[in-house]
């Protein structure tokens, strides 16, 4: 088991500028936001007047002040492209609001949407595509780029508007028209254990599998999902689910009380004789402030799995 931090590398739409005192300074786009982030611990290294000039500010509690400036009024929305190896690129909708403190995407996740490129290279051109399944598959960002790099992806939510964000996010990424070539993703509203289970009868097999699940949450039916009972299981399903020639197992998770080297463990336990490698560490960003260059934010911990 290999121990690293995955550093999230340039990316033109998405900066952390600072962070500090349990807030974060980042540009998605254009536009300036702070965030809560309670893993920032430290003082911000830029005075109370830079981080002033963001466009809007949310708190712990969700609580959300916008401001104008010479760049217009925040939007409810706005695009952002992210490039992806061989030329490909997806293209994932921003959005700040009351009800939710995330904005519909993970920075720090980029590392691996590029490495779907690079493993769907590496399956024959010709014949059957490689299939990928996505488990809490939230707003598509994963499943996009699985789909543009030539993966036939499935993707699995119990949540109907992450679904839908997911699907919007699709079309702005020029992937939903039926006529285009490449594999349309198959968006799916289900409990994520059952359906994995049922695939486990069915008989069907993926080459890759990602799994992002939350500590808690509720299927569409109100079934009950915690993390450190049911991961296990839900892993040994997946290991169930993978083909002969699979390239890859991911989990990824941003519990603040476990830790890279429980997940490392407990890939090894239930992949115990696969071939092949697992790596485990950090997702982190790095800052651009003056006075900060130095820090990396912590983000996700993961355990990957690869042959």
């Amino acid at each position: 088991m290999i121990t690293i931090p995955i550093i999230t590398p340039g990316w033109p739409e998405y900066e952390l500028i600072d962070s500090g005192d349990s807030r974060k300074l980042e540009r998605f786009g254009k536009y300036l936001i702070v965030r809560h982030e309670p893993k920032a611990w430290w003082h911000p290294a830029l005075p109370e007047a830079e981080w002033a000039k963001a466009n809007a500010s949310q708190d712990d509690e969700g609580r959300l002040t916008t401001r104008q400036d010479g760049q217009g009024k925040l939007p409810k929305a706005w695009p952002l492209r992210l490039d992806l190896p061989g030329g490909k690129q997806i293209t994932l909708e921003a959005r700040l609001s009351e009800t939710s403190r995330h904005i519909g995407l993970f920075p720090e996740q980029a590392p691996h949407w590029r490495l779907l490129a690079e493993i769907a290279g590496q399956f024959p051109k010709k014949g059957e595509a490689p299939k990928l399944l996505n488990l809490f598959g939230y707003t598509g960002a994963a499943s996009l780029a699985a789909q543009a790099s030539g993966f036939a992806a499935t993707h699995v939510d119990a949540s109907k508007p992450a679904i839908a964000w997911a699907k919007r996010n699709q079309e702005l990424s020029g992937l939903s028209n039926p006529d285009m070539k490449g594999h349309p993703v198959r968006f799916l509203l289900d409990d994520v254990v059952k359906f994995v289970q049922r695939e486990v009868r069915r008989g069907n097999r993926y080459q890759a599998i990602l799994l992002d699940p939350p500590s808690f949450g509720r299927g569409p039916n109100r079934e009950v999902w915690k993390v450190e009972g049911m991961v296990r299981d839900l892993l040994v399903d997946c290991r169930t689910l993978l083909a002969d020639d699979a390239r890859l197992l991911l989990l990824t998770m941003y519990n603040i009380e476990a830790s890279a080297l429980m997940l490392g463990n407990l890939m090894q336990d239930v992949l115990r004789g696969m071939p092949g490698s697992i790596q485990v560490g950090e997702l982190a960003v790095p800052h651009t402030a003056a006075g900060a260059e130095a820090r990396l934010l912590p983000r996700s911990i993961f355990a990957r799995w690869q042959a």
